[in-house]
């Protein structure tokens, strides 16, 4: 868990990563006094910084380690732990829902965006953010290995391409008036390194770009999609 941590913590204090969080809090809109539930939160750092702007910010993970250490992290935040396709909120409770970097991971992303809409009250604000998995771009002298694994990575998850799905999702569930962005992560350094330590264990191919990353020359490029849209 605090390798994992480690690494999540070194990459949304990459300044796109902070940049893109503060683009999804813009696309919900007026915060102040409102109640946002942010689904499959994590460490919660995003719920403290949406309590910062003055909302009632709900933070629903299904993993309890990390709720465990968000409540340490965030003491002022509400966290629960709890499934995104059954969040622990009345219907039409919420102003706001988000869900960052979550619905890869799930079998039926469509059942969790219709508990979004479930969850929101009339004329609230649903976001979404994460990365295709299939389109990862890495420099390597092994194109036919890098591109092996990287579409390995994207088959061992649940819904790997979901991404690109979140304008249709969202529109299937009853959200109207989609807004689609494409932010562009690139990172050049260790950072880089420790993403693909996520992708593949496989030694030869690391070495190369470990090598590149003590002679910078690493660089791993990540296209993230954010979809905002209307209950």
């Amino acid at each position: 868990m605090s390798s994992l941590l480690a690494v999540l913590d070194a990459i949304e204090s990459e300044p796109a990563a902070v940049q893109l969080r503060t683009r999804s809090y813009e696309l919900l809109g007026d915060l102040a006094g409102r109640t946002v539930v942010d689904a499959g939160c994590g460490s919660g750092r995003a719920v403290a910084e949406l309590a910062e702007r003055g909302s009632h910010a709900v933070g629903v993970d299904l993993d309890p380690e990390m709720i465990a250490v968000a409540r340490q992290r965030w003491p002022a935040g509400e966290f629960h732990v709890g499934d995104a396709a059954e969040l622990p909120l009345e219907t039409g409770s919420a102003a706001f829902y988000r869900a960052d970097k979550v619905l890869h991971v799930l079998d039926d992303p469509a059942r969790a965006v219709a508990e979004a809409r479930r969850v929101l009250a009339p004329g609230g604000r649903a976001v979404l953010l994460g990365q295709d998995w299939d389109m990862i771009a890495i420099d390597s002298d092994e194109p036919e290995t890098t591109r092996r694994l990287v579409h390995a990575k994207a088959d061992s998850l649940p819904s790997p391409r979901v991404a690109r799905r979140y304008r249709n999702l969202l529109l299937d569930a009853g959200f109207t008036d989609p807004i689609v962005e494409v932010h562009t992560g690139v990172f050049t350094d260790d950072t880089a390194l420790n993403l693909l330590r996520r992708i593949t264990d496989e030694e030869t191919w690391l070495a190369e770009q470990a090598e590149r990353a003590r002679t910078n020359r690493i660089l791993v490029v990540v296209p993230m999609f954010l979809v905002a849209a209307q209950a």
